[in-house]
């Protein structure tokens, strides 16, 4: 009987199990974003609470636009000023950087500010910088505002003898100070996040990034990120006249501490937010403490123009809301919380700030 029982148990048990759908064990990691269920107060912000000027920013045909459409997605946004740091565009050319000034002033003068660049390739002559100096003056005559170093300086340019060119190499000492003496902050971005130089594996919190994008690992790379950041921080030490912005809260914004740090001992150093927001994020208190220390020397940037991503920065910055999603997982796949920033604040990092390193911008978009 008690066979029979069992029996007849199993036949059951096997026949609810085969209704069931099964498992998908084979599901991929980058697969898996189920939806929180979390139920909480929810702020989509589309537009930002006061105008804010972006400090950080890219357009590359600012020389023949019409900027009717850029101008709309302005508006919505509530952006006041796009700074173009791309002047020269992709070729330094000052050709370009002058037609683009021009075309600025015709159509919406008050609305762009453009940034000049310097090309390093022809270092070794030995007029390079007299040459790249007398660029900087007859640009910034132009109308350029700053001058924006990209990553490619300590990590990928050469020089004729193929030797890196190093961010505190002696020969653009008297760049730096030419920038000073011009009254200009130099925007630089220095590297990447230091994860893109550690092992690619299961302790990598970038991981997901990687593998998705593998062209932005350096793990190979014979320069240390250690290295690039110290050329970096020698140059503000070494020309404190000068002031510097310090793109994406220069890699540290996963240690305000250090960053607190780097900002106490070099006060010509200022910062931005542009693509570390989600690191803020997920530490609002620490955040809002570091913010608030250093609401004088902080800007707004967002580093690429995506209208519809602006929305997790005002979030971040404005509300309070908890756990929420960034707008790339594979950037950030952990949830933000945000800020909740009061308004004085708000307007040194959206505006304030920004105008007193750029004087000369109109003070009307700002009431």
């Amino acid at each position: 009987m008690r066979k029979s029982f069992a029996f007849l148990f199993l036949l059951y048990s096997i026949s609810v199990l085969a209704q069931e759908k099964p498992l998908d064990m084979k599901m991929d990691f980058e697969e898996y974003e189920p939806p929180s269920s979390l139920v909480v107060e929810e702020h989509h912000l589309t537009k930002s609470k006061f105008p804010f000027i972006d400090i950080h920013n890219h357009q590359g045909n600012m020389n023949t636009s019409d900027f009717l459409d850029l101008i709309s997605k302005m508006d919505k946004l509530n952006m006041a000023v796009m700074i173009n740091l791309s002047g020269r565009g992709f070729r330094s050319s000052g050709d370009h950087l002058e037609k683009s000034i021009e075309n600025i002033r015709n159509r919406y003068p008050n609305r762009f500010v453009l940034f000049t660049n310097v090309d390093f390739a022809d270092i070794d002559n030995p007029e390079w910088t007299a040459r790249t100096n007398k660029q900087l003056e007859d640009d910034v005559k132009r109308g350029a505002k700053g001058l924006k170093i990209y990553k490619s300086l300590g990590m990928f340019n050469k020089d004729k003898s193929g030797k890196r060119i190093s961010i505190d190499d002696k020969r653009i000492d008297p760049v730096w100070t030419k920038c000073g003496e011009l009254g200009i902050p130099v925007l630089i971005h220095s590297a990447d996040p230091k994860q893109f130089w550690q092992p690619i594996d299961k302790n990598n919190e970038r991981w997901l990034e990687l593998k998705l994008h593998p062209g932005r690992r350096h793990d190979t790379d014979t320069v240390k990120w250690e290295t690039i950041m110290a050329e970096q921080h020698n140059i503000f030490r070494k020309h404190p006249k000068t002031k510097f912005i310090n793109a994406h809260l220069g890699w540290y914004a996963n240690d305000l501490k250090k960053l607190g740090g780097l900002m106490d001992q070099f006060p010509n150093m200022y910062t931005e937010i542009g693509a570390v927001i989600a690191e803020l994020g997920r530490q609002p208190r620490t955040a809002k403490a570091f913010l608030t220390k250093y609401q004088d020397r902080v800007l707004f940037g967002k580093d690429s123009w995506v209208p519809e991503e602006y929305e997790t920065y005002f979030r971040v910055l404005e509300t309070e809301d908890e756990y929420f999603p960034y707008h790339k997982r594979y950037h950030a796949f952990w949830r933000m919380y945000g800020i909740g920033l009061p308004d004085d604040i708000l307007k040194k990092i959206y505006y304030k700030n920004a105008m007193k390193l750029l004087p000369g911008l109109d003070e009307k978009l700002f009431k």
